[in-house]
């Protein structure tokens, strides 16, 4: 009998192949790619998002670009960053991955972004150029393997870089005169080159270079290949220094910031004076600082005139490259994300002279409470705006929750490329383009701190000054639950709807019995992540709960199958398969053409305890065990290797997703123990539907 069925299995396969290609969209369509993101901007800062609505008596950042650009594009209310600090922000970001699955989490700085699917890889793959620009901070922290870092850009996916390598130069704009932090280096591919970089303000000098990149791209290749850009701005994040002048009048292909190529003349704005030019707007600028209309205003302090400065530059150079889109007539078929990293900070490193930079001088956090280094809402939302003329509609809000981890599956899903079955974040497409259905995200962070949150008086007095040590911010819904200074797994959730109440001010947890969703709230922490020995938490070695059974199961293991010259293991945004069943064991499958099966199952367990899963195959596979990545067989994965992975977990059915390529005669095998030590493959008796 299994035999039989094992034949109308292959015989299924083999006459449901279609001529479906993965990689439908042809290099003509496929849009081109700039992601901008700028370092400690705070959603607040955008004139669209919140500057624009304040009272004209208070200090006010002013964006026109940013806010021209939402006009023509789509602003992404409800989009969290993965982290509330750079490094574990950026890793998630470029990886597609949340926290909970995370190789870099909490503060490791400089520690090496894993060698896996990174957006570059993936849009490489699908037969993009790319490119990064600016900050990196993901290299590897071994001095002694300069300028080869284990964990370089053009080691993970990008054809050329040309920016700062390390976390802690992007701390400086003035890579030669180190005008506060000192001397830093700048590196193009693998070459130092900062000794020609002489009066370059670093926002000026990646936005010279991004246009230089861009225009001699087209030059070349005349709209044949799309390219990807990852523009990573080390500003407005301190130091807070000022540029040598305005910015070139003009903008695009012949005005703007201009590439010279000229030793100690690199750039057209590398003149004048370092750390010297504020923008008129703000040079002579007051306001109401008792907000008594019968008192005079007061000037704003020289700290607040330079961030402002700063954060117009980076409006300008906006700008000034969608001009050069435009002069190129590449804007309408080219998507540009601009968003920041975490949320707003304290910092400026600026002499004591200077008063210290706070946030609340510009409400930079916006309509909520937190900071930089905060799981409140103001630490974690960020200002996202996309523009994408040929697809998106002007003027759209997009108020679906999101993260930064989305934006890796939503650049594939728009190249027309498959996304790695590693990534944890969801296409976009849908939400943006008003096409297709959107799938549910998770919005997930995880991280540690040993600080508190700022004593602002601004601040919920429940949020001002709380420990924060262990944190957790979990999204269901429209409601968050956060937890600070975690001690154990059954500490409470405090629980808000942001939606409501963005400032978080009515803890719903207090105000009604809701020990219902507090366990729904334990229950989704442990169901979306996995221990790193790196960045232990008090919630380590607590079972994973199972989910809630059907009412009607059947034993064994439902099947899909996607043709397609797969290149890496992905969950496929094919919206049917060329066929489907279901099978009683994973069993070996052959196929005259190559393609890619999903297996979708709950594994049962009867009793509490610690399971090991063991799995290797002659081709490649992934193992997902609720939303953790369990098992990665993909990138890099020796063929017949055997790869494992221990959890605890609890009595009840956990959702197991297996995705494998499928080719002539590729095995697959997965199978478990439990503490007794005896090795079962998973089956009918073992797995049901």
């Amino acid at each position: 009998m299994k035999s039989s069925k094992r034949n109308i299995l292959r015989y299924t396969l083999l006459i449901l192949w279609c001529t479906i290609s993965v990689s439908a969209v042809n290099a003509q369509q496929k849009p081109n790619i700039i992601y901008v993101l700028v370092d400690d901007l705070g959603y607040g800062d955008l004139g669209v998002l919140f500057q624009n609505q304040k009272d004209k008596n208070l200090p006010a950042l002013v964006t026109p670009n940013l806010d021209a650009m939402a006009r023509a594009g789509a602003v992404l209310s409800q989009q969290y960053a993965n982290a509330p600090v750079c490094a574990p922000s950026r890793a998630s970001l470029l990886t597609g991955v949340n926290q909970g699955n995370a190789h870099i989490r909490d503060n490791q700085f400089d520690k090496a972004l894993e060698n896996n699917h990174t957006m570059a890889t993936v849009l490489k793959d699908a037969g993009y150029a790319t490119v990064a620009i600016g900050k990196w901070g993901l290299q590897g922290t071994d001095e002694k393997q300069r300028p080869n870092w284990p964990a370089h850009p053009l080691k993970r996916g990008f054809d050329q870089y040309y920016g700062y390598t390390r976390h802690a130069d992007g701390h400086e704009h003035y890579p030669v005169e180190g005008v506060y932090r000192g001397k830093k280096e700048v590196w193009n591919n693998y070459t130092e080159v900062s000794a020609d970089l002489q009066k370059c303000y670093t926002t000026d000098l990646w936005t010279a270079k991004a246009k230089d990149y861009i225009i001699g791209f087209e030059k070349q290749h005349q709209a044949k290949q799309p390219f990807f850009m990852y523009l990573a701005y080390d500003a407005p994040h301190a130091v807070l220094e000022l540029p040598t002048q305005s910015y070139p009048k003009g903008g695009g292909l012949n005005g703007g910031l201009q590439w010279l190529n000229q030793k100690g003349n690199m750039i057209n704005s590398a003149s004048g004076t370092v750390d010297s030019y504020t923008h008129p707007d703000y040079a002579n600028a007051t306001y109401d600082d008792d907000r008594d209309p019968g008192t005079p205003n007061k000037p704003w302090p020289d700290t607040y005139k330079r961030y402002a400065t700063a954060v117009r530059r980076l409006d300008d150079a906006i700008g000034d490259i969608r001009a050069l889109l435009s002069d190129l007539k590449i804007a309408d078929n080219t998507i540009i994300v601009f968003t920041s990293d975490n949320g707003p900070s304290i910092e400026s490193y600026l002499p004591k002279q200077y008063v210290p930079n706070h946030p609340t001088f510009f409400e930079s956090y916006g309509p909520f409470d937190g900071i930089k280094r905060d799981c409140w809402e103001g630490g974690l939302r960020m200002p996202s705006v996309i523009a994408w003329p040929k697809r998106i509609p002007a003027g759209k809000v997009v108020n679906i929750p999101s993260m930064l981890s989305d934006w890796l599956p939503t650049f594939a899903d728009a190249a027309g490329a498959p996304i790695p079955a590693r990534v944890t974040g969801v296409s976009l497409v849908p939400s943006l383009t008003n096409a297709g259905k959107q799938i549910a995200g998770n919005v997930y962070v995880e991280y540690f701190e040993s600080g508190s949150t700022p004593a602002f008086s601004q601040f919920e007095a429940n949020h001002a000054s709380r420990k924060r040590n262990q944190m957790q911010m979990v999204r269901i819904g429209d409601l968050v639950g956060v937890r600070y200074n975690i001690k154990s797994a059954a500490d409470d959730f405090e629980i808000y709807n942001v939606v409501k109440d963005p400032k978080q001010t009515n803890n719903l947890a207090k105000n009604t019995d809701l020990s219902g969703l507090q366990n729904q709230f334990r229950n989704r922490a442990l169901q979306l992540r996995m221990m790193d020995q790196e960045a232990k938490r008090p919630y380590d070695s607590i079972a994973i709960p199972g989910v809630q059974m059907p009412k009607s199961t059947k034993p064994g293991l439902k099947w899909s199958f996607f043709p397609g010259n797969f290149h890496y293991v992905s969950v496929s945004n094919q919206s049917k398969p060329a066929a489907s069943g279901v099978v009683q064991s994973l069993a070996t499958v052959t196929a005259k053409n190559k393609g890619m099966i999903q297996y979708q199952t709950l594994f049962k367990i009867d009793k509490k305890g610690t399971y090991t899963f063991r799995l290797s195959t002659a081709g490649k596979a992934f193992v997902k065990l609720h939303q953790i990545n369990l098992l990665d067989a993909d990138f890099g994965y020796t063929s017949g290797k055997e790869i494992e992975k221990t959890v605890s977990l609890e009595a009840g059915y956990h959702p197991l997703s297996i995705y494998a390529l499928k080719g002539t005669n590729n095995s697959l095998k997965l199978e478990f123990k439990g503490e007794d030590g005896v090795w079962h493959s998973l089956s009918g008796e073992n797995a049901v539907y």
